[in-house]
């Protein structure tokens, strides 16, 4: 007989709403009415709110007078945004994890880049994003530091609901990402200093956000993100 859960009601709710916003099952806009929420539930109003309250507090919802609970919409500059807040945080991240790493790990993650590369130049972006976030994940998952991961999966929930949006990749971007990844895991497969890791993952990530950027606004002038002196 299994052990009874340890979650709150409101835990539960918190859970099952933000995992279905990151699913993009309640996307941008969509309203969350706590008595149907509560019914599909099985559980009072009051957990419920407390979750609305918690997701709220991470900028997820957004609440309105006489309109109520609303996943938050994420626009062109907060895309920016938190996608800066991803690079500086997995960079980190990256470099953390780099001696916890196995082969089988490294592989993982040359196997994940040569799907890109098998892509080339008809990559779906879709497939791209997917396949790229999993082989960044699979260089950063073993970050010692549990609250830096906490703090990215919660990042990567904000954007959840645009993994079927015009946000994607840059035209060409792909190839050189290919590049880019490459020269990373060799970094990490042969012990890199933990700042040089972190700088390469930097100037990987940055350039994607830059590379996206421009070709969305080609009206306005994007500088890549900040690296650390000595890049």
């Amino acid at each position: 007989m299994s052990a009874p859960s340890q979650e709150s009601k409101s835990q539960v709710a918190y859970r099952w709403i933000r995992e279905r916003i990151a699913a993009g099952v309640f996307g941008p806009g969509y309203r969350l009415v706590l008595s149907s929420l509560a019914t599909e539930l099985t559980m009072s109003v009051v957990p419920v709110r407390e979750a609305v309250r918690a997701l709220t507090a991470e900028g997820l919802v957004t609440f309105e007078r006489n309109v109520g609970a609303r996943v938050a919409a994420v626009d062109g500059a907060q895309y920016r945004f938190t996608m800066q807040t991803i690079s500086v945080l997995e960079s980190a991240a990256t470099a953390l994890a780099a001696p916890f790493l196995t082969w089988d790990d490294i592989a993982r993650a040359r196997g994940l880049n040569d799907v890109v590369r098998r892509g080339l130049p008809d990559l779906d972006p879709r497939v791209f994003r997917e396949v790229n976030q999993e082989l960044h994940r699979t260089l950063y998952a073993k970050c010692p530091n549990p609250r830096l991961l906490d703090i990215i999966r919660a990042e990567w929930v904000r954007l959840g609901h645009l993994h079927g949006s015009a946000f994607g990749i840059a035209p060409g971007r792909a190839a050189a990402a290919v590049l880019e990844h490459e020269a990373l895991i060799d970094l990490v497969e042969s012990g890199a200093p933990p700042e040089e890791i972190e700088r390469a993952a930097r100037r990987h990530r940055a350039g994607t956000l830059t590379a996206d950027l421009a070709a969305r606004h080609p009206e306005m002038n994007f500088c890549d993100l900040p690296v650390p002196e000595g890049a």
